[in-house]
This record gives structure tokens, C-alpha cells and sequence, in this order.
């Protein structure tokens, strides 16, 4: 069988693939700052302090932000956002619950719930100058795996998001998220995952999986293989709905799952990449071993010749991460402190710009980041390397309802950048939400410069003369 992985050959690829110059300056050398045509750099044109930025948004939603996230800031209440919501839930009834939360924490981060509240929502966001990413909120964690039965209709839900990216004419080069865990089974995963530490599968094994033969893999009983079997043909209607229309962003999970997610989203891309990234892996710039990883990835789509899109993320399970580190006595899996992620996260970015510098055809990328910091680092060395803003093979993207300060001045300025965009019901979208907050309370808690920038914007206006 082929190996997934070939840690040994990360120095080879990356030399050949990056240059020595690229490498010395992604281990830590200093090299001279770039100057660009008439003086400029991209950094002087990419300021976050201006609160002209929310002019492009209503009253109503200046005063909705600025509540949801005052409310956000007191860590006790996000830390027991999913008891507050039961205990609210239980007293209000189901109708008065949704009458609070629909205009408030709903409004805020979800799309919508009915197809033309989802299809209103894009296309304000195109007016905005920026893109829809749709996600459907379906999830599992272990502990939770439903039938297949559910599973399958789990399936009819992408399938709907894939049609529904495409719906809006006004969206270019449409994107969606794609949680694995909808359509595998948790235990199924962290099974594989065990079992790739001490033997590899054949990514054409998965392939020919996907196309309907009855493969039968190594380790797995016969129940086991059967869901597997089940899972990929799954994720084949995906692949197949999706392919020149949507590019799917796989997220990754947790790190006793990840290996396994890893495998099957690499079998995709073996299939449905061999053009085009149409199929996306996703990188978290907080474990320890994220450029290893990252190189892994590359060394893989050269070795099977596919085109590799990466969504460089932070990650957001950083607490669960190291509480079961703890609980098993094994090294902590995420970085040490918030400068070495920084580090991380900035160095995973240089290797993707470099590549589609040389490969545009081939690699793509998209910047998922809230850090300014990061940002302005992509935007710099995009502008130090010649890529072309507009050529899409570079894009951002942040959550809905957060970080718009950083999102509007990059649609103003030209940048692709894309919104992640759940949607469903209030009772669908809930428990979503209640993760999504809890994972990414430390930003949540961090937002002070858009509550102070949304709140000059609010001053600005009670100030204007009446009628104007």
C-alpha cells in the first residue's frame, strides 16, 4: 500500500518545491524589507481603525452587535451558555424563546432558517462586497453517532447546501463547509485514526470505495467497514454535486479524529482535484505538529497529482484539546503560548503563498483568521510576491457577525473575502452556536476594538442632524 505520509521527504519537497531562500526565511532568518512600486505597501493601505467601515450597516444592527457582544464578554456567561439556553428554553416555552433569541443572538451569527431568508442574507452580503460561505450545523462528537438512516438525511442537507451556493448569481467562486462527522460516525473515525498509526490505507482503495466497489478494509469489522463503505459514498454525491460549481471546505475536528478526516478528504481531493481545488482540507495553526501536517498535504498532491486548496485556521478546541491531554498523560498537542501559534500560523501562510506564487494552477488558499496580524502579513507578502488579489487563488474569510471591521475593509479594498454563514432553525442552530461560542470564547471575550469602533460609528450617527 502507499503511504499517507512521508515525514522523511518534507526537506526534499520543500526544497524543491520552495526554494532555499523561501526555507531559510521560513526558519527564522531575517531578510530585507520589499519595496513596492511609488513607495507603498499594502500595510498603509489595510487599516483596521476606521469605524467608517459599519457605515454600510443599519441602526438596528449597530445596537444588536453591540449587545450580543457586550453580553459575550463575561466568560461565565459563554462558559454556561448551553445551561442558560436550556434553563431559558424551559421557562419561555419553545414560541417565546425564539421570539428572543430570533432578533438578538440568531439574527447576529445564522444566515436564516427558510430558503429565502438564506438567499436575502447572500445577497447582502454581496451588496457588501463579500461572499457567502453557507454552513449547515450538524455535527457529532463521540457519543452522539445517529443511524444511517440519519446519516442520509444528514447527506440531503449538503446537498441542499451545494445547490444553494450556487443559487446566488451575484456570488462568485462559491464556497461551503463541510463537516465530516455529519455522514461518518465519530467512533468510526477515531477508529481509523488508530489504526493509520500502524498501517496506511491506499487513497485508490478509497477511491474505488467511493464508486460503489465493496472494499474491504484492513482492521475494521464487518459492521465497521459496512458504515464506512456507506460514509464515502456519501461523501461522493458531495464531491460529485459540488465539482465545478462549489468548492467544499472539509473543517477539521479533533486531534483523535483529524488523521482519519484527513485520509478520506485526501481521497477526494484524488478524485475530484485533478483540474481544479474543489475539495479543501483544513490546517490548525495550533497543534504543535500543524507544519508537518501542512507539508504532509503538499508532499501528498504532488506525490497523486491533485491540486490542494488549504483553509488555515487557528483552531478552536484548544481547552478540550488539553484537558485530554491531562486526562491520558500525553504531551499537550497545542502550542505553548499565543506567540508561537502566531509563529505557526504566519509560517504555514509563507509556505502556501510561496507555492501559489510558482503553482497558481495548483494550490489554493484561503486566510480564516480574526487576527489583524495575520492578515496584514498575508496582504504583505501577497502584494512582495506579485499574486494578483483578484485572481481568487488567495482569499479570507472570518464568521458571520464577528470581525466585520477586518471583512468590510477587505471587500473595500478589493480582497476575495468570504463570511461563514450557518443556517437552519433556531432549535437546529442552538447547539451550534453554544459550541461555536464556547470554542471561541477567548476571541469573543477579545472583540473590544469592534465594540469601540462600532461604537463611534453609533455616536457618529446620534450626532447627524435630523433628516440627513
Amino acid at each position: 500500500m502507499s503511504l499517507l505520509f512521508r515525514p522523511s521527504l518534507h526537506h526534499f519537497l520543500s526544497v524543491r518545491l520552495l526554494g532555499t531562500a523561501t526555507l531559510r526565511r521560513l526558519n527564522g532568518e531575517q531578510h530585507a524589507a520589499s519595496h513596492f512600486p511609488g513607495g507603498s505597501t499594502p500595510l498603509a493601505a489595510l487599516s483596521f481603525e476606521d469605524p467608517s467601515a459599519f457605515r454600510v450597516k443599519s441602526f438596528r444592527e449597530l445596537i444588536r452587535a453591540l449587545g450580543v457582544f457586550k453580553f459575550c464578554s463575561f466568560p461565565m456567561l459563554v462558559n454556561n451558555s448551553g445551561k442558560l439556553i436550556s434553563l431559558t428554553r424551559s421557562l419561555l416555552g419553545k414560541r417565546g424563546f425564539s421570539l428572543i433569541l430570533r432578533p438578538t443572538v440568531y439574527a447576529q451569527f445564522v444566515a436564516g432558517e427558510t430558503e429565502g431568508e438564506i438567499a436575502v442574507a447572500m445577497e447582502k452580503m454581496s451588496s457588501l462586497g463579500l461572499r457567502p460561505m453557507l454552513a449547515v450545523p450538524i455535527e457529532e462528537d463521540l457519543g452522539e453517532s445517529i443511524g444511517e438512516h440519519r446519516y442520509n438525511e444528514n447527506l440531503e442537507a449538503m446537498l441542499e447546501c451545494v445547490r444553494l451556493s450556487c443559487s446566488n448569481a451575484l456570488t462568485k467562486d462559491p464556497m461551503m463547509q463541510l463537516k465530516m462527522t455529519a455522514l461518518i460516525s465519530p467512533e468510526l473515525c477515531v477508529k481509523l485514526t488508530s489504526l493509520l498509526s500502524e498501517q496506511q490505507y491506499d487513497l485508490d482503495l478509497l477511491v474505488r470505495a467511493m464508486d460503489g466497489e465493496l472494499i474491504s478494509f484492513p482492521g475494521l469489522t464487518e459492521t465497521e467497514n459496512a458504515h464506512f463503505l456507506c460514509g464515502l459514498q456519501r461523501l461522493n454525491k458531495v464531491g460529485e454535486a459540488s465539482v465545478m460549481k462549489v468548492r467544499v471546505l472539509v473543517d477539521a475536528e479533533y486531534t483523535y479524529m483529524n488523521p482519519a478526516l484527513s485520509l478520506v478528504t485526501m481521497a477526494m481531493m484524488k478524485k475530484f482535484n485533478q483540474k481544479e481545488a474543489w475539495i479543501w482540507n483544513t490546517y490548525q495553526c495550533y497543534l504543535k505538529e500543524s507544519r508537518s501536517l501542512l507539508l504532509d498535504g503538499i508532499n501528498h498532491s504532488v506525490n497523486q497529482s491533485f491540486c490542494l486548496g488549504v483553509k488555515l485556521v487557528r483552531g478552536a478546541y484548544m481547552d478540550k484539546e488539553r484537558k485530554l491531554a491531562n486526562q491520558e498523560s500525553r504531551p499537550d498537542p497545542i502550542h505553548q503560548s499565543w506567540e508561537h501559534t502566531n509563529d505557526s500560523y504566519n509560517g504555514s501562510l509563507d509556505i502556501m503563498l510561496d507555492l501559489i506564487s510558482q503553482h497558481p494552477q495548483r494550490y489554493r488558499l484561503i486566510v480564516a483568521t480574526h487576527n489583524e496580524e495575520s492578515v496584514r502579513h498575508a496582504a504583505s507578502r501577497m502584494a512582495e510576491l506579485g499574486l494578483d488579489k483578484k485572481s481568487g487563488s488567495v482569499c479570507f474569510g472570518q464568521l458571520l457577525g464577528m470581525c466585520d471591521h477586518v471583512s468590510l475593509t477587505l471587500g473595500q479594498q478589493g480582497y476575495p473575502i468570504y463570511k461563514s454563514m450557518p443556517y437552519g432553525s433556531v432549535d437546529d442552530t442552538v447547539p451550534y452556536l453554544v459550541r461555536r461560542a464556547q470554542e471561541n470564547r477567548t476571541v469573543l471575550q477579545g472583540i473590544r476594538k469592534e465594540r469601540d469602533l462600532l461604537r463611534l460609528e453609533l455616536r457618529r450617527r446620534l450626532r447627524m442632524p435630523l433628516g440627513r
